[in-house]
């Protein structure tokens, strides 16, 4: 590929993670950027720019020359100290962030859970004409909310805040249970085009609803709705943003959740990960037999073994 034919692939998408200076955080962090380099294929060159909260306090001087090393470029911003306490919510402020400096910079961003890895060529993340939003489904149902039950308290109320109506509403299955379901969508990846304003809306939705004194009740009923009601705005400002045809459900090759891999239900479940496109994991490696137990081949464990050592 020519010089200037790279420079133009490369401005079409830019990746956007996080990164914090504890451990794990910064362990996950470079094994998604070290992916995104080696495996990405023709993507491979793309903007890289890790958010990280306030000024983040120093990382390590290993990880900031390995990030320089990679081409990652590293932005400070702040979270109101209230809605930091939610689990996530920082990510959703710099998602947005992110999504606003994209302007005039990328065609589309793609927002990956830090504890992301990617395989191969995540070539559908390259929206086609017409599309604005791609996404995976939740993991599994949990607080999801079945398409053949009547809405809960939670979910009303998030309609309601939302402006959700049952026409906006449709039938999704959960990625390792198989439950269908009402539009639940992972925020650990989300692609969509900057112009469209997506996830700045969803931060304002969620900044004006996460206090409400109905949701504070239910959080004290099921914890999960604390940790969760990011997501659940998600899906909410997603359907009412877009029309269904604008939505792009991505395979399950993509946003695997390897931790999950022994609960798999479903027929789309990977002989071994190299199947995948991009995977997301719980820490893989504070099990010191990892290698052992993951279902990859021998190329894809040593390089993920070399990485860790440069990593940690």
């Amino acid at each position: 590929m020519s010089s200037l034919a790279t420079k133009t692939r490369r401005k079409k998408i830019v990746f956007v993670s996080s990164i914090s200076p504890g451990k794990h955080s910064t362990t996950n962090a470079l094994l998604l950027a070290e992916s995104i380099r080696g495996f990405a294929g023709e993507l491979s060159e793309s903007m890289i720019w890790f958010y990280t909260m306030g000024n983040g306090g120093e990382l390590p001087a290993n990880v900031e020359d390995r990030l320089q090393a990679l081409c990652v470029e590293r932005i400070p911003f702040r979270v109101d100290q209230e809605a930091g306490k939610f689990f996530f919510v920082p990510e959703v402020v710099a998602a947005a962030e992110a999504e606003e400096r994209a302007l005039g910079k990328a065609d589309i961003l793609v927002w990956f859970g830090s504890n992301t890895i990617v395989l191969r060529e995540p070539s559908d993340l390259l929206l086609s004409s017409g599309k604005s939003l791609g996404y995976r489904p939740v993991h599994h149902t949990l607080i999801g909310s079945r398409i053949d039950a009547p809405l809960n308290p939670f979910w009303s109320l998030v309609y309601d805040h939302c402006g959700v109506t049952k026409e906006h509403v449709f039938p999704m299955k959960t990625h390792i249970d198989g439950t269908t379901i009402r539009p639940y969508l992972n925020a650990g990846l989300v692609v969509t085009r900057p112009e469209k304003q997506l996830i700045r809306k969803w931060r304002d939705s969620f900044l004006n609803l996460y206090r409400e004194p109905e949701l504070e009740r239910l959080y004290k009923i099921d914890g999960r709705y604390r940790i969760f009601i990011h997501q659940a705005v998600l899906s909410a400002v997603a359907m009412v943003s877009f029309p269904r045809g604008e939505l792009l459900e991505l395979p399950p090759t993509y946003n695997y959740p390897l931790h999950l891999y022994n609960d798999d239900v479903t027929g789309h479940r990977p002989l071994t990960i190299e199947e995948l496109v991009t995977l997301r994991h719980e820490g893989f490696y504070d099990d010191p037999d990892w290698a052992e137990k993951m279902p990859a081949k021998e190329p894809l464990k040593r390089w993920l073994t070399e990485k860790l050592l440069i990593s940690t």
